[in-house]
């Protein structure tokens, strides 16, 4: 069976060296410009290279979720720091790697186990990660929700 979907997007250069990037099939546009690690970079706004790192980080997280609901795990929280490695390695700059650093808030203790393996299987199926040559380096953390208790 062969699926295929394409994604659609525009990039129009502003001015200096950044752009309005957009796309027919969303109602926000992104400012990305040059990294002011960068000749001419600009800081406050989104790189390439943050991009690159962001779309590693949701892939990550919607895949969680597709796979959390099928699971049936119940959580409370999730967040996802992320980390891309930018380096010159053979005269080329390349992002050599991306650290993932998700937190999980499950509910119930005995969820923990399930819960690990649940972002462990949603490492493995991200299409992003599994799309890029960098190293994707995975640093999950499970924690317990602690309810309040009134007086």
């Amino acid at each position: 069976m062969n699926i295929e979907h394409t994604y659609e997007v525009t990039l129009c250069w502003n001015n200096d060296r950044k752009g309005i990037m957009t796309s027919s099939e969303l109602t926000e546009s992104i400012e990305v410009a040059t990294p002011p690690q960068f000749p001419k970079g600009m800081p406050g706004i989104w790189s390439p290279e943050h991009l690159f790192t962001a779309a590693v980080s949701s892939c990550l997280m919607t895949t969680f979720l597709a796979i959390a609901e099928n699971s049936k795990l119940e959580f409370s929280a999730f967040e996802c720091n992320a980390a891309g490695k930018l380096e010159m390695i053979e005269g080329k700059y390349i992002m050599s790697e991306v650290t993932l650093m998700p937190t999980l808030t499950i509910l119930k203790e005995q969820d923990r186990e399930r819960a690990t393996r649940v972002l462990q299987k949603s490492e493995a199926a991200c299409l992003i990660s599994n799309s890029i040559k960098s190293k994707i380096v995975f640093q999950p953390v499970v924690n317990i929700a602690i309810e309040a208790f009134e007086s």
